[in-house]
């Protein structure tokens, strides 16, 4: 009978047992898959936090910056011990002692939640507000709140005490665009975060509740308020005293001005750092977004500004609207460092950079295409004289812009003139292959092969940082370096990443090179880069491209010039070329750039009066200028070992070089008597009692090997 009755005592209370027991596995499952199942809310790249990536010019301006995140990580040991207890005084006081989570907050988070059927209740812990803020950021649902209790019971089983509050304080919050302590101290402050003071500290822990509320940029008042109560809580935790809080709460909120509007001359440059990251070593702009890499690079800002300033100047773009563009590009020739780059006249990030864009390059071509190998050849020297005549090479009809022609001309006249015909004729002569060897060594890479390489029309054309690199080997005895604008890189850890070498080509001879610079400087002293106004040391060459659709004007406008310590090219053009887009003068205009930007260049950085032959080279003798004689006269006179003297007089030029040659002129055939060099007269010891002759005279260049104009002839005979 009492077993029956237990029995059915059993059978009433079974289903309340079961109940029980299941309530119990349950808990006891429940506990576990929130204490070990943390592991797959945890997002390990979440815990990787993005760094804001910066470009640094050598004198310290920030020329920018990338991020999803504007920040700057700073370790745990670098922030001040007032700075950690500021935020743990007013977020969790509590920080070292607990398990990551608070249970009352917790349950007091649900209910809220419950009652007012959404979320409405913040986490509590610091722990919890980073696991809320790393992974779950995005998460409205109901699992929300445990998620966010696995995922802090996990960074607390795997991650320091210390290292889980640099996370915190490098991943709030501080508005305006600003991540982490480090990047807010500099942002409010401009202070490293080791340098902030505990009012200084107080005032960014106080921010944290509400960043744009208590910003004190937008709201100094309610700022300030906040700064005080977390200054009490400190007090109140014992880490300041009475009398300092009462120091500190009176101090006003000094803070640094906000940051003005970008400077816009700096967006050129910054676009080619990125591109030249990405190209030689892989660090895309997403990379550069999320790494905290510093990138410094050879920028000057004097003279980017200067360039951008010029730029910004109507008087320097003769064009037909003023959707006319431009580009400028400054290397430094013993490095191949980028000092200056312009991209366009109001280039902003997005933008088509013309530094980099190819555009026909019309006669600056000539140098590196023509004359340049066509003395590495041995078989032409500046003095050797070019046909000049409009005329038919293999089927290519080529004209001289001007429509004049001398008939013949030297390499030198016809690199100063810049004569399209005996560049032409000359190209031809060495050969289209031959020339492509000297281009390719230049890192220029041309599917052209017709003769109209020798005038730069290009199929592709040249950029100007192309251009730029191949003039440097003029002034660096014929070898071709690769520019860069990256000094150094480092990662967020501070450590340098090795650099790429900087290629280098032996292009041509030394001898060669220097002939080169010394023609150019000819080419802007009497030739077409005379314009504008430029009084220190400067050779170069313009170039220039008609435009397509109208007749007489110009598409594309360049000049490249050389000085001791740089090489610069300025290019002038339209993206596209219509009917409407056209430049209404050719290269008198980026020549007249050029100068006017080294010349106020100079006026901050003195720079090179005169060039500066190399040892192994001989100088090019400047041209000769052969005069023409009309004032050839003839006197007697008594002396000397003959019994009359006869003389001969006539203005001679200025250049002492011009040999002067005398002939007599006969029946039969001319006579040559005698020559002088530099000098005026000639004395006829010869002349004979009663002898009549006819004289004139010839000047001669040794240059050249060429006669110039008789002069007028003259009559020297005995009078009684």
């Amino acid at each position: 009978m009492e077993v029956l009755q237990k029995l059915a005592i059993l059978k009433r209370y079974k289903w309340i047992i079961i109940m029980l027991f299941s309530m119990v596995i349950l808990s006891l499952l429940g506990y576990l898959f929130i204490l070990f199942g943390g592991r797959f809310v945890f997002d390990e790249k979440a815990v990787i936090l993005p760094q804001t990536s910066k470009v640094v010019a050598e004198d310290g301006t920030v020329i920018g910056k990338l991020y999803t995140e504007n920040r700057e990580y700073a370790a745990i040991d670098q922030m001040p011990g007032h700075l950690k207890e500021a935020f743990l005084s007013i977020e969790d006081q509590r920080f070292y002692e607990h398990a990551g989570i608070s249970f009352p907050a917790v349950a007091r988070a649900v209910y809220r939640d419950i009652l007012a059927m959404s979320k409405v209740e913040g986490a509590s812990t610091i722990t919890q507000q980073l696991a809320k803020n790393l992974f779950l950021h995005n998460d409205k649902t109901w699992m929300r709140k445990t998620k966010e209790v696995m995922a802090s019971l996990y960074l607390e089983q795997n991650y320091s005490k210390d290292k889980i509050l640099e996370l915190y304080l490098n991943e709030v919050y501080f508005a305006h665009g600003i991540y982490g302590v480090n990047t807010a101290a500099k942002f409010y402050f401009n202070k490293k975060i080791e340098n902030v003071t505990v009012d200084e500290a107080a005032l960014l822990a106080g921010m944290v509740k509400a960043p744009n509320h208590y910003s004190p940029h937008r709201e100094p008042k309610k700022a300030k308020q906040r700064r005080d109560l977390v200054l009490e809580q400190m007090a109140k935790a014992g880490v300041i005293s009475t009398e300092d809080l009462l120091d500190y709460q009176e101090k006003t909120v000094k803070i640094k001005p906000m940051e003005e509007e970008r400077n816009p001359w700096l967006d050129d440059y910054l676009d080619h750092v990125l591109m030249e990251a990405e190209r030689d070593y892989d660090l895309s702009r997403n990379a550069l977004k999320r790494g905290g890499y510093t990138i410094e690079v050879y920028m000057d800002t004097t003279v980017q500004k200067i360039a951008y300033q010029h730029f910004q100047n109507d008087d320097f773009f003769p064009a037909s609207n003023d959707e006319v563009q431009g580009a400028f590009v400054l290397m430094e020739q013993e490095t191949g460092h980028l000092n200056a780059l312009i991209g366009g006249r109001r280039f902003q990030l997005g933008d088509t950079n013309y530094v980099h864009a190819s555009m026909q390059p019309g006669s600056v071509m000539k140098p590196i295409a023509v004359y340049g190998p066509a003395m590495e050849t041995g078989d032409y020297q500046p003095y050797d004289f070019l046909p000049d005549e409009k005329q038919e090479v293999n089927g290519y009809e080529v004209a001289n812009a001007d429509g004049e022609y001398a008939g013949e001309v030297t390499m030198y006249e016809a690199l100063v003139q810049s004569k399209n015909a005996p560049a032409v004729w000359l190209f031809d002569q060495i050969g289209i292959g031959y020339s492509k060897t000297f281009l390719e060594k230049l890192d220029i890479d041309l599917p052209d092969n017709g003769l109209s390489i020798a005038l730069g029309g290009l199929e592709t054309g040249l950029t100007p940082i192309d251009v730029t690199e191949s003039y440097r080997p003029f002034i660096h005895q014929g070898e071709w370096m690769e520019s860069t604008s990256i000094a150094a890189i480092y990662d967020d850890q501070d450590k340098q990443l090795t650099l790429k070498e900087p290629k280098t080509v032996d292009v041509f001879s030394p001898q060669v090179a220097w002939n080169m610079i010394e023609m150019m400087e000819d080419v802007v002293i009497s030739g077409t880069a005379q314009a504008g106004d430029y009084t220190k040391a400067l050779a170069g060459k313009t170039g220039s491209t008609q435009h397509p659709q109208v007749h007489g004007k110009i598409k594309d406008a360049w000049f490249t010039g050389v000085t001791p310590q740089y090489v610069a090219t300025t290019w002038i053009g339209f993206d596209k070329a219509t009917e409407q887009n056209y430049l209404t003068a050719g290269s008198v205009a980026p020549t007249k750039l050029t100068k006017a930007i080294l010349t106020d260049v100079d006026k901050r950085r003195p720079l090179a009066d005169s060039f500066s032959p190399p040892s192994n080279v001989e100088s090019l003798p400047k041209p000769i200028d052969l005069p023409v004689i009309t004032d050839l006269k003839a006197e007697l006179s008594i002396g000397g070992w003959a019994l009359m003297q006869g003389k001969l007089h006539w203005t001679a030029g200025n250049d002492n070089r011009v040999i002067y040659r005398v002939y007599e002129q006969t029946e039969e055939e001319d006579i040559f008597i005698g020559e002088v060099q530099g000098k005026g007269s000639y004395t006829l010891n010869v002349l004979q009692f009663f002898r009549t002759g006819n004289y004139y005279v010839v000047p001669y260049n040794p240059l050249t090997d060429r006669l110039g104009q008789k002069s007028n002839v003259v009559n020297l005979k005995f009078d009684f």
